[in-house]
């Protein structure tokens, strides 16, 4: 939440202000002070005999400049003057300069002039009606005291009169410095207020971009890295405890093929081998000086998630559409085959030719299954699940539904292992890849033998099951097709069920993948979506 500049931060700043501005001030004390003490000693005698009383204005020489430095040691010490000890300071400043006037030579010495210095500095530190009220004791101060010169005949009305003059020109100077102050005052607090506004944009701003699942990267046209948000960092599968600093090869490649061409929009590419390829788009971000360019990084996961409903919905309406047209007649062409091989008067090659068209009106209902529960699936509700207990209990499922031979072992890489999926669609998914791994173990060796493999990706922290069989594994050639529809190496198969497992696990912002195992067998990989990640 915005939030509007705290009135202590304004005092404080106000405060700092003055403490700077009396630092200042009495620098230039400190030095009016040592040429004051070195002229009174380098002085022509003759002089001296014009004062009043020259031991006094002795006196008041030396503690004006041991006082100022007095205070120049206490500021240096830390001492944090406030705005009444601003007052006292200045105050007993003019009453020392009027002790000197009184004591020396009077306003003809010139030291009057200096009160207007006092004044202004007054009126710059303390601003306000105490500025006004330093320009009335310096006024006082300085006609009081020539009145009284003037009546013991040191001085005459002119000096008088000149007195008056003078503090006529405090008070001036008092009113001129107070408005200037008052202005400069407005325009800096206006500007403190917009400083502390544009910082809280700007926090407001970098909490925004860290909170986005867009991936946002500022980099030069080099491909260094000037800033990348929380969600950057996770796509590419960098640490949080670093930080990135260059682009990745393939993004940076990508990039270049932009700056080429920038009406060419790049191909996706997998910030790791674990996560679902990344959309990189790209856009320039102008300056004063030069340009970066803004990348945006988004996870196609959920575009094709979204895409993947989308296409669910069209083929759920034209297969609705398909199977009633087909099914029937498919059901009266098996039901008549069926009969057919139970009449006695069927010749062995009749009989043969009736259980191929039972056999293939069989596999073409499966077909029309598989994608009618594809295509009138419910949308997915995963939920966290403890993946060991998960499979123990499919296991036991699994088994006991007719499939007792298959030896299927659990090799849990580390303990309490989470992921997040729909239980349903984790289910439909490991019976076809667990079936396809026991039919393809016992084609192969003659044993019905599938391991599930548990573990956690050390630098996404996904977890993951691998689904390793000792079958004949997959070629290069048939890797290529392996997920597309009606694909199969199983000439009984129907081609659908990696298909539909591999659109169950994108529903789910999960990965179906196949690797290449070099003691032999296959391996497909369900790798599940990131725990904390919101689907």
């Amino acid at each position: 939440m915005l939030q509007a500049p705290r009135m202590s931060d304004l005092s404080t700043d106000v405060e700092q202000t003055t403490n700077r501005l009396f630092r200042v001030y009495n620098h230039y004390r400190v030095t009016v002070g040592i040429i004051l003490v070195s002229a009174l000693y380098l002085q022509n005698p003759s002089s001296v005999s014009q004062y009043l009383s020259p031991f006094y204005f002795e006196v008041a020489v030396i503690c004006y400049l041991a006082i100022h430095v007095f205070t120049g040691f206490l500021l240096l010490a830390g001492f944090r003057p406030e705005l009444r000890h601003a007052m006292v300071s200045v105050v007993l400043e003019l009453l020392l300069i009027s002790a000197m006037l009184l004591c020396g030579t009077g306003v003809s010495s010139g030291l009057g002039n200096m009160v207007v210095i006092s004044v202004a500095a007054g009126n710059i530190i303390l601003r306000g009606q105490l500025g006004t009220l330093l320009a009335a004791i310096a006024s006082l101060g300085v006609v009081s005291q020539e009145i009284y010169r003037m009546v013991a005949q040191y001085s005459d009305v002119d000096d008088v009169f000149r007195a008056g003059i003078l503090g006529v020109v405090y008070f001036a100077t008092a009113l001129l410095v107070k408005n200037l102050s008052i202005r400069i005052a407005t325009s800096e607090n206006l500007a403190r207020k917009r400083a502390q506004n544009i910082l809280e944009l700007e926090r407001l701003n970098h909490q925004i971009i860290q909170r986005m699942l867009t991936g946002i990267i500022v980099a030069d046209e080099k491909g260094g890295v000037r800033m990348a948000n929380q969600a950057a960092q996770s796509l590419l599968s960098v640490d949080d405890s670093h930080e990135l600093t260059t682009l990745p090869e393939d993004l940076l490649h990508r990039l270049q093929e932009w700056q080429n061409d920038p009406s060419k929009k790049t191909t996706p590419f997998r910030g790791s081998a674990n996560r679902a390829p990344l959309q990189a788009n790209f856009a320039i971000l102008q300056k004063e000086e030069g340009q970066d360019i803004l990348i945006f990084l988004e996870d196609t996961g959920k575009i094709a998630q979204q895409a993947q409903q989308l296409k669910l919905a069209s083929l759920g309406r034209l297969t609705a559409g398909i199977a009633h047209e087909i099914r029937n007649p498919l059901g009266a062409a098996s039901h008549a085959a069926q009969l057919l091989l139970e009449s006695p008067e069927l010749t062995p090659p009749d009989k043969q030719m009736a259980e191929i068209i039972l056999r293939h009106a069989t596999r073409m209902n499966g077909i029309i299954e598989n994608v009618l529960s594809l295509s009138r699936r419910k949308v997915s509700s995963p939920q966290m699940l403890s993946l060991i207990a998960w499979l123990t209990d499919f296991v036991c499922d699994y088994t006991a539904a007719g499939t007792r031979d298959a030896e299927i072992e659990i090799l849990p890489l580390k303990k309490d292992i989470q992921g997040r999926f729909d239980p349903n669609h984790l289910n439909q998914i490991l019976n076809n890849l667990v079936g396809n791994g026991l039919r393809y173990s016992k084609q192969e060796s003659a044993r019905s033998w599938v391991k599930l493999v548990v573990g956690e990706i050390e630098e996404t922290g996904q977890a993951f099951i691998d689904v390793i069989d000792i079958g004949p594994g997959i070629n290069e050639d048939q890797l290529n097709h392996l997920f597309e529809p009606f694909f199969t190496t199983d000439p009984k198969g129907t081609g659908l069920g990696l298909y539909l497992s591999k659109e169950l696990c994108e529903a789910n912002q999960a990965q179906l993948d196949y690797l290449t195992r070099q003691e032999g067998g296959g391996c497909f990989r369900i790798t599940f979506p990131h725990p904390k990640r919101a689907i």
